[in-house]
């Protein structure tokens, strides 16, 4: 598949609400060729408070030894000078809140260290709420305090994996916006990662944001699936949620293979059988990150006006960053 027209995604800021692929030097450069302004990279979830702490300078580390390719995102500053360099910024984000062990005083630690956007649950139970592969008992008061931390210090609460009740709570409990950083619609494919869509118009009515995933488990089709699906997907959210508060969220697993696959497929990633994604392929068209041009390219030949395409690829991030953040 060859779509690439680049003159749009080129002067376009282009964002991804979530990457977890294994980061190196290759991938970095894949990020350049596919014209990416910034990315959320995970560094950790289910790691404690200490080995995430050595994730993070480890990241910075590989950070400073490509600063080439890319630099550190603290801020929405950063993402624009990322862009003016023909660099990508790497914004420091979390899978699950486990990190914080049971320390408020571990958000502004983190936040220090750069850490901008933490998701509350992964998949299962943890101090603050409940996951989504399990039966929801909604946020606990701990939980209340780390949100009411998360936006004082100016950290996005993410809520993907995280089970409904413990979600709604949340949207409800934060002050600022919190997002869906990567999430498919279950009106498309009914599966537990997935939203309804009364779930997607929820967060959207209380100021919310939703980052749209390309994960091929989640897809209507499947490993099937082109990036003319994938656009279906976002096209699907927006005629729910508006085009002002949706984004893209890959959730790119570049360099990562089936044992990597079957870790995210058990509590804990070692635990107890939680689903079975089968075969995981990105959709054809945007298999990589240097691909990324082509789903502007499918945005384009699906008749989206360019207001709307230069939104959802970045424009919209920019905005609910700099609310969370304040800067």
């Amino acid at each position: 598949m060859n779509i690439t027209t680049p003159t749009l995604h080129q002067q376009s800021l282009v964002i991804d609400g979530l990457i977890i692929a294994k980061l190196d030097r290759s991938v970095f450069e894949d990020m350049k060729k596919g014209g990416l302004s910034a990315a959320n990279c995970t560094v950790s979830v289910w790691d404690d408070f200490a080995k995430t702490v050595d994730n993070i300078a480890n990241l910075k580390r590989l950070i400073r030894d490509n600063s080439d390719l890319v630099m550190l995102a603290r801020n929405t500053a950063d993402i624009e000078q990322a862009k003016r360099e023909g660099k990508t910024g790497i914004i420091l984000g979390f899978q699950n809140a486990h990190a914080f062990e049971d320390n408020l005083g571990y958000i502004e630690a983190f936040h220090d260290m750069g850490v901008r956007v933490v998701q509350l649950c992964y998949n299962t139970q943890n101090l603050v709420g409940t996951g989504c592969y399990e039966r929801d008992g909604g946020l606990s008061g701990y939980g209340r305090e780390v949100i009411a931390e998360m936006n004082r210090v100016g950290v996005m609460v993410d809520l993907s994996h995280v089970g409904s009740k413990t979600s709604e709570e949340a949207i409800l409990a934060s002050k600022k916006p919190v997002a869906y950083t990567h999430c498919l619609p279950s009106g498309l494919k009914d599966h537990p990662r997935n939203k309804s869509d009364e779930e997607l118009k929820f967060i959207a009515d209380h100021g919310g944001f939703i980052g749209v995933t390309m994960f091929s488990p989640f897809l209507k089709r499947g490993t099937e699936s082109t990036v003319h699906d994938y656009v279906e997907a976002i096209d699907y959210v927006i005629n729910l949620a508006g085009e002002d508060c949706v984004g893209v969220g890959t959730d790119f697993t570049q360099g990562y293979g089936h044992e990597f696959f079957e870790s995210l497929t058990h509590d804990k990633g070692r635990w107890r059988r939680l689903t079975n994604f089968g075969k995981v392929v990105n959709p054809e068209g945007i298999r990589t990150i240097g691909e990324f041009p082509n789903l502007t390219s499918a945005m384009e030949q699906a008749g989206w006006s360019e207001t709307r395409i230069t939104k959802v690829l970045g424009r919209n991030w920019m905005r609910v960053f700099r609310e969370v953040w304040g800067e």
